[in-house]
């Protein structure tokens, strides 16, 4: 992200009308936000097809009230990932203030007061950790200014302490509370001459399970996670816990086949069903369909059993005519067809040295394809979404990674204006990226429009949630190496098919967009002579949006699993064969590999730094025991990937038996992502993305025949069960830098997890895994 350090904005707001509930009459109110003027727009990934582009101009508000609580609005979706706790500890550890006196505020959807809230590509604390801090070493700053006006003394002999500003010759003491009205009268400092706590003065960020000292000598403890209480003990509101008094329940009968349409309908079955109250038609939108509903026809009830039933009454012929190749769509025919596409050239991406001359003067060469399939995001708590509007206002309630497309969007169906519509953020029982995609907020928004004043109240179940996703993309990776009579890698030639995501949006491009090659594939980090990497064309057939990590998945699992394969050829142990291949430590000007190469995000701020993936692969290997000799069946893998800004590699020390079950003994993932606010979190994160991983490398897989989806729920659709998780699982923190830029953490320790355990398996086995999932190739 290209900001200068100039382009923060810091506001006191404490009396601008717009704020309505969130000032109280005598709050301090701050407001941190992005003047775009200075500030490069901040957007997701695929945002460069989106339509209406995508504009960020977010704002972060921090109140103070006479009574000394201490308010931190989170603009971000909380679905497990503890952004809620992480970005609030940012904020109150900076101001000073006590954590007993803290409470955090769920921003609403809305762009114009909180800016962009797209909870998408582990960005949230890597745009927020300096803004957070900024905004509240403004609003200490202010306190201390307040305090010395109160005590007539100079500001230099106020010290803010801990929910106290305190004079120090003297040791009078004034509360946060007390200065609250002096302090809102104030201006807000210059961003020049805020200055910022040193991390030793630190009380919460950074610190482990347990109390500890800060350099004042204080004993502090890392904050225990917002809504943890409330979720281990069933009392925390997600998406199907809104209710209403008479709230109708719909479920979607929604087409089959991407792209159909309703060619008709009897309903006469369907009305018979107890507790049945209406049923209508839903338009869909042809393709691109971007985040509209997929059409079809709803049924509305008392509770959603009924509508269920109601649903399955239903008699309805679907026209697949619109859907073209879609109703012919069978990934089994597809997938063979990019393995012979990736025989044959495409589109040059990247091209370093001669590629042809390496290949050919080379000793020993080696080629493997590897393959992908479709995944669903499949989060625990499927799609929901309640809708409202009465006396022309429209309020939502949802679990929604991204709540202002909802806005918008929801405006823009019902012609409101922007402000006539409030969509209400829940919790999300996770979210992986299936809920930045509205469509489900549209269909409940449509329905509510015919029953003005009532609520209704839109259910998916599991099986939709599986038929009707924005699958993560097939894949096919082609790769190609020469080695010396050494060993040594002379030439490396990488083809990668997949649909785009871009195909949500405009005609499909047939080919991978930047901001899908910077995951993890232009950024090749080799040291290697002669590197072409292309990109043949791959159709889309089925909705294509976001998983958690997205290309970096396919990418990470064709190239670590091709670098074992080119160890195992020259006869090399694995891990210093990577290491070779990286070479010496050195920072790769991302520019020269790429546009929009890592979402965004500046080439000066993040670099690809080899030195930090050398790093995690050798924290990793040595915590494992690399190179240890094990028994017969018994092995270790290894795998590295740099995504969202982190670094992060992975060990599994696995065993087969003889009856082809597999055993995970350990797994270690060594971690970088430079300052740890919340190391709890981020441990938790990687634990999940392990399991997780697993699962995408043993079981998950979503096939297609006809244009239909062959899975309906969990029986088919496999996650990694408890007999698949690690014995162990230790995650290694490193480089816990305060004065480089941080990455992300929810995404990047998911893409080596696959490769690394498939590298296990043939350690341990001799059997080399190119095709995802595992299944019953160990048999």
């Amino acid at each position: 992200m290209n900001r200068s350090s100039d382009s923060l904005i810091l506001e006191n707001v404490s009396r601008r009308s717009f704020l309505k509930g969130l000032a109280a009459g005598s709050a301090l109110v701050l407001a941190a936000k992005w003047d775009l003027a200075l500030a490069q727009q901040e957007k997701p990934y695929g945002a460069e097809a989106m339509p209406g582009g995508w504009v960020d101009d977010p704002n972060v508000f921090i109140r103070i009230d006479e009574d000394g609580t201490v308010t931190i609005v989170n603009h971000r979706a909380e679905m497990g990932q503890g952004i809620r706790t992480s970005l609030v500890m940012v904020a109150a550890d900076e101001l000073g203030a006590d954590w007993q006196r803290v409470r955090v505020e769920q921003a609403p959807g809305n762009h114009d007061k909180y800016g962009n809230q797209n909870t998408d590509g582990s960005r949230s604390m890597r745009h927020w950790f300096d803004p957070m801090r900024r905004a509240a070493a403004a609003a200490r700053t202010m306190l201390e200014q307040a305090a010395a006006q109160r005590w007539g003394v100079p500001v230099d002999e106020c010290q803010a302490g801990v929910h106290v500003v305190v004079h120090e010759p003297t040791g009078r003491k004034l509360a946060f509370g007390e200065l609250a009205r002096t302090a809102r009268e104030l201006p807000v400092p210059e961003r020049s001459t805020l200055t910022l706590k040193p991390r030793e003065a630190w009380r919460y960020l950074g610190k482990e399970t347990g109390p500890q000292q800060n350099v004042t000598g204080d004993k502090v403890q890392r904050p225990l996670a917002i809504d943890g209480q409330e979720i281990v003990t069933g009392q925390a509101v997600y998406g199907a816990d809104v209710g209403f008094d008479d709230m109708l329940y719909a479920v979607v009968a929604r087409p089959p086949i991407y792209g159909a349409e309703v060619a008709s309908v009897d309903q006469t079955e369907a009305r018979k069903v107890p507790g049945v109250v209406d049923i209508r038609q839903i338009d869909g939108t042809r393709q691109p369909g971007g985040f509209e509903p997929l059409g079809g026809v709803a049924v509305l009830a008392e509770n959603t059993w009924a509508a269920i039933q109601g649903r399955n009454a239903l008699k309805i012929e679907w026209d697949n005519g619109p859907a073209g190749d879609n109703a012919s769509y069978d990934t089994r025919v597809f997938t063979e067809e990019l393995m012979q596409r990736a025989e044959s050239a495409g589109q040059v991406i990247r091209s370093e040295g001669d590629i042809e001359s390496a290949l050919g003067n080379a000793e020993t060469r080696v080629q493997a394809s590897y393959y992908m399939p479709h995944m669903a995001q499949a989060p625990m708590e499927p799609p929901v979404a309640i809708a409202r509007m009465s006396d022309g206002h429209a309020e939502v309630w949802a679990p929604l990674q991204n709540p202002q497309a909802a806005h918008d969007g929801v405006a823009q169906r019902l012609g409101l204006e922007p402000n006539a519509v409030t969509v209400n953020v829940t919790l999300l029982g996770g979210g992986f990226g299936r809920k930045s995609k509205p469509d489900f907020v549209f269909e409940a928004a449509e329905l509510a429009k015919a029953y003005k004043g009532r609520a209704v109240r839109v259910q998916w179940t599991r099986e939709d949630d599986l038929h009707h996703a924005y699958f993560h993309a097939l894949s096919v990776d082609r790769l190609e190496a020469g080695l010396d009579a050494g060993g040594k890698a002379l030439g490396w030639r990488h083809r990668t098919l997949s649909p785009s995501i871009s195909s949500l949006f405009a005609e499909d491009p047939m080919h991978k967009g930047n901001f899908e090659l910077g995951m993890g594939f232009n950024t090749l980090p080799f040291n290697i002579p002669a590197i072409q990497l292309e990109n043949p064309p791959a159709s889309a057939h089925v909705r294509i949006g976001w998983f958690r990590a997205v290309y970096n998945l396919s990418h990470a699992f064709a190239i670590q699993s091709f670098v074992a394969e080119m160890a195992e050829a020259a006869g090399r142990d694995h891990r210093d064969y990577l290491l070779e291949l990286l070479g010496p430590a050195r920072e790769i000007n991302p520019q020269a590999v790429g546009d929009d190469w890592n979402y965004g995000e500046s080439p000066d701020l993040y670099p690809i730094d080899v030195g930090r993936l050398r790093g995690v692969v050798e924290k990793a290997t040595a915590e494992a025991g690399w190179g240890k000799q094990r028994p017969a069946g018994r092995g270790m893998g290894l795998a590295v990937h740099h995504s969202f800004a982190s670094y992060a590699a992975v060990v599994f020390d696995v065993e087969v038996q003889d009856d082809s079950s597999l055993i995970i003994h350990s797994t270690d993932i060594a971690f970088d992502c430079g300052p740890q606010v919340n190391p709890e979190r981020i441990r938790s994160q990687m634990e999940g993305a392990c399991v997780m991983g697993i699962g995408i490398a043993l079981q998950s897989e979503i096939t297609l025949e006809e244009g239909r989806v062959q899975q309906d729920n969990f029986h088919q659709y496999e996650f990694a069960r408890m007999r698949h998780a690690p014995r162990a699982i230790r995650v290694h923190l490193i480089n816990d830098n305060p004065d480089i830029a941080p990455g992300g953490v929810g995404e990047p320790g998911l893409p080596p997890v696959a490769p690394a355990l498939c590298n296990a398996i043939h350690a341990a086995t001799g059997k080399r895994i190119r095709r995802l999932p595992v299944g019953n190739q160990l048999s």
